[in-house]
């Protein structure tokens, strides 16, 4: 029993393949950015899609040792009317057509759900209830998960946890996405909390705008980009603690799963761990496999495997 997952996201275009037992498989590849750019329009971003997915398809299913019983796509980046996003409609597309070619039921779900599912995979997180942390360009999102319900808690207002780490990479001369580059720089440097964390009253909203418009006044005043650098995984780092310890005081949940692109950073994972410790905020902190971090489909893929095996159950193979 094999299913198909596909994530068609503003960064990486991905497919993969999950079974009831043996490890996920993946193909993905970044969306191809020029130098200089911080990023896609939807437009670009769609043609990318259009001519990588086919070829990651190809290379994956050669793989493949069983026949696919479903296909699942990310069809939105978050749950609700009001979330769209024109790159999600080709693997939506390319999703319901395969399924359809090969006569097997096809599942929507969206990107988040699949970042969480990918997180949760392997993590040591036993729990159906517990706080999630999607970390990424488009999200800051903190969300209640009990069982398969998703309820907002707290979020930032304005920029992203990504758009910061990205934005002041490219500004300190590094390609996009910038995140693996920022983290070797970092590592180098020195951080000194010099970016103060900007929360709403009651602690649930971050503001991650004045913390870029900060850091760029720092490279512009001759700071070393290694301390820059460090500078930013700082100011996250506090940021996210204080928007975890606010909302497990709020919803009596101290188990957390940190999910999303930002958090495949090993320095960033690192500093959350010893700041939890040191701090005793008694969060209990728990990450996802960096592979399984950023964007992806192999939550996805969980997602449509779950949802084939209980109609399954109760006979209901139709799906769609």
């Amino acid at each position: 029993m094999l299913s198909l997952g596909l994530d068609t996201s503003c960064y990486t275009t991905s497919c993969a393949l999950c079974a009831d037992e043996g490890e996920p498989r993946q193909a993905r590849r970044l969306l191809p950015v020029a130098a200089g750019e911080r990023g896609l329009r939807q437009s670009e971003a769609v043609f990318a899609h259009v001519r990588q997915l086919s070829t990651l398809l190809t290379a994956l299913m050669k793989d493949a040792d069983a026949p696919v019983s479903c296909v699942c796509a990310s069809a939105s980046p978050r749950d609700g009317e009001d979330s769209y996003m024109p790159v999600f409609q080709v693997g939506l597309s390319q999703g319901r057509s395969i399924a359809a070619a090969l006569g097997v039921p096809f599942y929507e779900t969206t990107h988040q759900r699949g970042h969480i599912a990918a997180a949760k995979c392997q993590s040591g997180l036993e729990v159906d209830d517990f706080l999630a942390l999607h970390l990424s360009g488009g999200t800051t999102d903190v969300v209640l998960v009990r069982g398969e319900s998703l309820s907002p808690v707290g979020t930032s207002l304005d920029l992203h946890a990504g758009q910061l780490v990205d934005r002041v990479g490219v500004a300190l001369g590094l390609p996009f996405p910038a995140g693996p580059h920022l983290e070797e720089l970092a590592v180098r440097g020195q951080c000194r909390n010099a970016v103060p964390v900007s929360l709403d009253l009651s602690g649930l909203s971050c503001h991650l705008s004045g913390a870029e418009a900060q850091l760029l006044r720092l490279l512009s005043a001759g700071e070393k980009k290694e301390n820059v650098a460090a500078e930013v995984y700082g100011v996250l780092c506090r940021t996210v603690l204080r928007l975890l310890s606010a909302a497990a005081e709020k919803t009596g949940v101290g188990q957390v799963l940190l999910a999303g692109g930002v958090m495949s950073s090993g320095l960033l994972r690192d500093m959350l761990s010893e700041r939890n410790e040191k701090r005793r905020l008694g969060l209990d902190l728990h990450f996802g496999r960096p592979e399984f971090s950023g964007d992806n489909a192999v939550g996805v893929a969980l997602i449509g495997l779950e949802k084939y095996k209980k109609e399954h159950q109760h006979g209901d193979l139709d799906g769609r």
